[in-house]
């Protein structure tokens, strides 16, 4: 059956390969708006994006027909390729092979859109690997195993 109507709401962590520096500051908002274009031609919308320099957060209502897989997939391809044609960091660029995807509420837009345009300040009192451990404690307290 085909889904004509939704209210998918994902929040994406993608981290860089080893966790290493290598989005600088300076590239930042190219990167940032680089994803924003690629979300909006897939028909999905992004509310919030920011790169740090070892990991990006963004929010995405997703199209019908597109799955946090193959979103992921399609957004870690292209970055990876427009970082390393337009050398937009020391080095080749890759993501690790995998990143997170939390589901958001509609309710709880607004405080993810602020968290994650908060990241700047947020990561001057908290460390990328307390905020990941942080998430990942919060997020599996939903996940039941057998």
């Amino acid at each position: 059956m085909k889904v004509e109507y939704n209210n998918l709401y994902t929040h994406f962590i993608f981290t860089t390969l080893h966790r290493m520096l290598l989005i600088l500051a300076e590239n930042r908002q190219r990167i940032e708006k680089y994803i924003t274009g690629i979300v909006n031609h897939l028909d999905c919308k992004l509310y919030a994006v920011y790169a740090n320099p070892e990991h990006v957060h963004f929010l995405v209502s997703r199209a019908s027909y597109m799955d946090e897989n193959r979103l992921s997939e399609i957004i870690a391809t292209s970055t990876s390729h427009f970082i390393n044609e337009n050398k937009l960091c020391i080095g080749v660029f890759q993501w690790q092979n995998t990143c997170s995807a939390f589901s958001v509420s509609k309710g709880d837009v607004t405080k993810v859109c602020e968290y994650i345009l908060g990241q700047k300040e947020h990561h001057h009192k908290q460390t990328y690997a307390e905020e990941y451990e942080a998430f990942l404690t919060h997020y599996q307290k939903t996940i039941h195993t057998n």
